[in-house]
This record gives structure tokens, C-alpha cells and sequence, in this order.
């Protein structure tokens, strides 16, 4: 019994891997959260999100006829669903109640760069933790935004050099959601999207 339970936990963990979708099953709570999806947009656009974010690091914004550089924060989007641990028996299903509802209270970012070099505010932005208020009944998924990108890491190294030296930084946000149950069980869960860092070219006003 111990070796099916190990070797169902890595199987788990591997399927989750392969999708791209983040799945947590974490320590007493009856419940499984689900990443459906993790998109982002560009905060120097018109919010269009997609499966990989181009971070623009400055934009050059038209105000009454001057060019004035601006940095924008960036926005991520997610959508997370649950499912019962135990879900019964064939024709003895177990019936999901309102007490496993997970609200989830923060989330934190932390990026890593494609090539391995990872020093937080040398190779990479810092990582850092928010705030973000959702409850997620069982019964349906739910949709949140959340920054992704801070303004403020736009104005500190390495993003800050981006602006005028032309080169690109290629990494990978991972951005874990924490909650809790009604029972007070701890639940976290952990999903990962593309970004390219880049004074990317704008589109003229």
C-alpha cells in the first residue's frame, strides 16, 4: 500500500509537470487545487493575455505631443479549481460541501533565468510576495488577476540596464498561490509562465 501511494504521488507530479498546470495536494486538506490557467499580459498594452508574457521594461507614451518613458507593472491571470481527494466509491460518490471551500490570502513570485544564473537582482528580478484575496468553492473554477511584474522592478537592476543596452533576459515566473480551507488546512499550489524582459520597440501613437 505504501509503494502504490508513492508511486501514485510521482505519477501525479509528473502528469502535472507535462501539462504545465500546477496541482497541489497539501497535508490534511480533503482537497486537491488546480492551476487552469496562467496567462499574462503586458502592462504597456491593451491587457491581451496569453500563455507568455513580453515584459516591456520602458514605454514611451504621447503626452501632449512629447514622448514621455514610462514604466508599467505587469499583470498575470489565473484560474484555480478544486477536487476532492477522496472522491468515493462507484455509486457511493462523496458529496463536496461548502466547508471545502479554499480562500486564498497571498502569492508569491520568484523568476529564474533559462540559463541558470539566477542571483536575484544581478541575473533576475527579485522575488517578492502580494497580496490577493479569492475564495474558491468546489463546485466551479475562479478567475483572479495579480501583478506579475512590479513597476518597481523595472526601475532596479537587472531591468533597469534593459532600457538602454539592448540586450533581452529570458526566465521563468513561478508563482505559487497560498490559502486555506474552512478547516484551516494550509493549501498551496504552484504554476510557471514564460517571460522575456526587453525595451521592446512601441507602436506608434
Amino acid at each position: 500500500m505504501i509503494r502504490q501511494s508513492i508511486t501514485l504521488a510521482l505519477l501525479t507530479s509528473l502528469a502535472a509537470a507535462t501539462a504545465g498546470c500546477g496541482v497541489a495536494d497539501q497535508g490534511r486538506a480533503p482537497v486537491v487545487v488546480r492551476v487552469d490557467d496562467l496567462s499574462a499580459s503586458s502592462g504597456a498594452g491593451s491587457q491581451n493575455f496569453g500563455g507568455y508574457l513580453h515584459s516591456d521594461v520602458v514605454t514611451n507614451v504621447t503626452v501632449s505631443g512629447t514622448s514621455v518613458p514610462t514604466r508599467f507593472n505587469d499583470i498575470g491571470r489565473v484560474t484555480l479549481s478544486l477536487r476532492l481527494k477522496d472522491a468515493g466509491a462507484p455509486g457511493v460518490a462523496n458529496t463536496p460541501s461548502e466547508l471545502n471551500t479554499v480562500t486564498f490570502t497571498r502569492y508569491r513570485v520568484v523568476y529564474r533565468r533559462t540559463d541558470g544564473r539566477n542571483v536575484q537582482g544581478v541575473d533576475v528580478p527579485y522575488a517578492f510576495d502580494s497580496g490577493m484575496t479569492i475564495s474558491v468553492p468546489i463546485s466551479s473554477g475562479v478567475q483572479q488577476t495579480f501583478d506579475i511584474v512590479r513597476v518597481s522592478a523595472k526601475l532596479e537592476p537587472p531591468l533597469l540596464a534593459l532600457a538602454t543596452n539592448g540586450l533581452t533576459i529570458d526566465a521563468i515566473a513561478d508563482v505559487t498561490f497560498y490559502g486555506k480551507d474552512m478547516h484551516n488546512n494550509d493549501v498551496a499550489v504552484t504554476a510557471s509562465i514564460g517571460v522575456t524582459f526587453a525595451n521592446f520597440g512601441d507602436s506608434a501613437s
